[in-house]
């Protein structure tokens, strides 16, 4: 992909996500992650009604007659997206692949946090660490991350969630709330460190899958090629028994993975790439309200 063609894409990806974020998810957001407290704000005339363990003394002393403290949520939160970029988000078979769709719902959410003074950070994952962007705020930062998303070209194919899950849980000293956003494929216990991460910060789990990984179509002798791996092999999709195999590991693993999340504390939504992201987002954040 081009200069050119990368811009294009920032841009559409822009004028969609900032008119989600303004026109469907600002209140939504707002109400679905809290800031860090309550900060006091200023005081003012005792009322009746009021709770007495707020009375500002001090103040009440000075001016002879009841004051009480107003306290307001310190709102400003950090927003860290932890994005997976192994080879298995390359993968689409519908109008778009896995890596595009996650872009698309990472900006929306970008939009709306800084609708909210927040601040973003990213987290490029595979086995490894890729990247990390440090969270700041405005509109040319999250641009920003935009064209790494679309552009970024990782060092490695394979995935360890674990090890991503591990590296929030040090870097960040203050309590953030974090998106982890990959289809879950790993080969390493990550239920531990997600229970861990999930004590200091706020996790949401966000699955993106491709219908493909549910149920295969009846298409006689395919071949297919892990991109994690690089292994190839054919299949016969006319085989029942091997779809319906398919079907049933795809169930076998999404309990498992349900089964990580209950555990762990951790809010999570799945969505499939031929599925509507807004509808997804909208239950997920009611769901925390």
């Amino acid at each position: 992909m081009d200069t050119q063609d990368i811009l294009k894409k920032v841009r559409k990806i822009e004028i969609k996500a900032r008119g989600l974020s303004n026109n469907i998810f600002a209140g939504q957001y707002h109400s679905a992650f809290k800031g860090r407290g309550m900060a006091f704000s200023e005081v003012r005339d005792y009322q009746y009604g009021d709770d007495i363990r707020d009375i500002d003394w001090n103040v009440s002393a000075r001016f002879h007659k009841p004051y009480v403290k107003v306290y307001e949520e310190e709102r400003e939160l950090t927003v860290m997206l932890l994005i997976d970029v192994s080879g298995s988000l390359d993968f689409g078979t519908q109008k778009t692949t896995k890596k595009e769709m996650v872009a698309e719902i990472a900006a929306t959410l970008a939009f709306s946090a800084i609708q909210n003074n927040d601040k973003i950070g990213v987290v490029f994952f595979s086995d490894k660490i890729e990247k990390y962007i440090p969270p700041k705020k405005g509109r040319k930062h999250i641009l920003f991350i935009i064209r790494e998303m679309l552009d970024f070209h990782p060092e490695s194919k394979k995935t360890d969630l674990k090890k991503a899950v591990e590296f929030l849980t040090s870097v960040l000293k203050r309590r953030c709330t974090a998106f982890i956003m990959s289809d879950f494929y790993t080969h390493t216990d990550f239920e531990n460190a997600l229970t861990i991460c999930n004590r200091k910060h706020d996790v949401v789990a966000l699955q993106v899958y491709d219908p493909r990984a549910k149920s295969l179509p009846d298409v006689g002798l395919i071949k297919v090629c892990d991109a994690e791996t690089g292994h190839e092999m054919y299949i016969d999709t006319s085989d029942k028994r091997l779809r319906d195999a398919h079907y049933s590991y795809w169930l076998n693993r999404q309990k498992e993975l349900s089964s990580i999340f209950n555990k762990s504390n951790v809010d999570n939504i799945s969505i499939a790439t031929d599925q509507d992201y807004v509808k997804s987002l909208m239950q997920l954040f009611a769901m925390r309200s």
